[in-house]
């Protein structure tokens, strides 16, 4: 009796730590979406613009990992790179409030300009499907400002 309770105990634990381990994979961190957007501002240098923010949205291209995924804007907060929502192109957010109702896309923008940095807002996960803490970094790319964001 006390063998069989203790192997459930530990086939439990061994469950639960696998799981946890198997939900965390499903997320990229902040190195990993830092070397994202590292990769993707060499990949716009090298590539050009035009071709680099296609790339960055297009689906068949690598630039999307689990919830990790290249943004671009215009220095206005116009979209014009999104690999999760192509809908986005085109489209000005300057005024667009997440779910706390922060404008977050100008200081996206601000620290872009300023050389890069951190951005805290909640945004909709692609992959949960719900309105999540997201932390973006971002970097000047040519014109554009490109980020990375990591879901809290």
């Amino acid at each position: 009796m006390i063998k069989s309770t203790v192997a459930a105990v530990l086939v439990a634990g061994m469950s639960v730590v696998g799981g946890s381990v198997a939900f965390a994979s499903d997320r990229g961190t902040a190195d990993e979406a830092t070397a994202m957007l590292d990769k993707a501002v060499a990949h716009y240098a090298s590539a050009g613009a035009d071709q680099a923010l296609k790339d960055f949205t297009a689906s068949d291209k690598g630039w999307q990992d689990r919830d990790l995924y290249v943004f671009c804007f215009d220095e206005a907060g116009t979209t014009v790179a999104h690999g999760a929502n192509g809908k986005l192109i085109g489209k000005n957010l300057s005024k667009l409030k997440d779910a706390d109702g922060k404008a977050f896309v100008m200081d996206l923008v601000s620290a872009g300009k300023s050389g890069g940095g951190w951005v805290d807002y909640r945004w909709p996960n692609p992959v949960s499907k719900k309105i999540e803490q997201k932390s973006s970094v971002v970097k000047p790319a040519g014109d554009h400002i490109c980020g990375v964001g990591i879901y809290k």
